[in-house]
């Protein structure tokens, strides 16, 4: 399949710049299945789609202040997005994994500064990565972050993190640090919204998928099948396996918040069942998937030519999924990360 084939047009005026107040304010197009007009819904309405017994499935990953810009010993600048820890000494320095640029080459042992907190390139991977050692352990590292660290807002909205966006980058049940972008369908969520849905018998239950580059770098092949995804960490609680086991039993539709949720679920599906525990995945869902665990997608509208994008025409359709998303244009729907809403049942 040709990248080419999951492009639409989109007015650079519909990218969101900010969330909309309050969280579950945002509008909601519902794609009907097998085809049909998309229906102009509230993301309020979101019970009134769903019915008793469904298990609705939200990533609760934690996004960390990922993103430092320091400096260089020579004094250059430098921005490093931490990705996910590097394996070694517990006790010891921590190292991480990283995205980092320069105005020239970052080579083995150069040394950073990050307004007192200081790292040390220990290794270069290739393709902008690298990994990064710092002068305090984990714990420590982690209470520096909060200090100099940035809310790691995607390059698309073009402005400078904001105080309100620490608390609004994050999902309602966000518990577990380790994101490096917000698993964004779960921002619509309130905590009103959850109750609404438990009221009406719909189940809830948590994955989490701490989100790294295999989410969001861009498909730089021509052919989405030479596309190689980066693994990503993810656990699935003993609950959740539970309560995927009990809504299959009784006929429920398991649906997942989130292209996240949807990987997680589909990586850890087997022979009908979800195996709990930790686990890593660089599962790339595009259309021919067949879905072992998912009936269902609250969404964002992601990126042309996108790896999320592939995922959503693989469970709604690919002709279906487009023509939504160009009535969503001509709509005025917004876009992406702070944008509106979507549903796939």
């Amino acid at each position: 399949m040709e990248v080419s084939e999951l492009d639409f047009t989109l007015p650079e005026e519909l990218i969101a710049q900010a969330p909309v107040e309050p969280r579950d304010a945002s509008r909601l197009l519902v794609l009907p299945r097998g085809g049909g007009a998309p229906v102009h819904r509230r993301f309020t309405e979101l019970p009134d789609l769903l019915a008793p017994g469904d298990l609705l499935v939200l990533n609760d990953s934690r996004v960390i202040p990922a993103r430092l810009i320091g400096r260089k010993e020579s004094g250059g600048k430098v921005e490093v997005l931490l990705v996910e820890p590097a394996q070694g000494d517990a006790a010891g320095p921590a190292r991480w994994h990283a995205m980092a640029q320069a105005s020239k080459p970052i080579r083995v042992g150069t040394r950073l500064d990050f307004d007192g907190l200081r790292a040390e390139v220990t290794g270069v991977e290739g393709d902008g990565f690298y990994e990064v050692r710092f002068d305090r352990d984990e714990p420590g590292l982690a209470a520096e972050l909060e200090r100099v660290g940035r809310v790691p807002l995607p390059p698309y909205i073009r402005r400078d993190p904001e105080v309100a966006d620490r608390e609004r980058y994050q999902t309602v049940v966000a518990r577990w640090p380790g994101s490096v972008a917000a698993p964004t369908a779960g921002l619509h969520f309130t905590a009103g919204l959850l109750e609404r849905l438990a009221s009406r018998g719909v189940e809830r239950a948590t994955v989490t998928l701490h989100v790294g580059p295999g989410t969001f770098l861009p498909v730089r092949a021509s052919r989405l099948e030479d596309h190689r995804m980066h693994s990503e960490r993810y656990e699935v609680p003993e609950a959740t396996a539970v309560a995927f086991a009990a809504a299959r039993r009784r006929g429920g539709r398991v649906v997942a918040v989130g292209t996240t949720a949807v990987r997680t679920l589909e990586s850890a599906c087997s022979g009908g069942e979800l195996s709990p525990g930790p686990g890593r995945t660089d599962i790339f869902i595009r259309p021919g998937h067949l879905f072992r665990a998912v009936n269902g997608l609250v969404t964002n509208f992601h990126l042309p030519r996108s790896t999320l994008l592939a995922l959503v025409c693989a469970l709604g359709g690919q002709e279906n999924v487009l023509g939504a998303y160009r009535k969503a244009v001509a709509a005025r729907y917004r876009f992406f990360t702070y944008g509106d809403s979507m549903v796939i049942l």
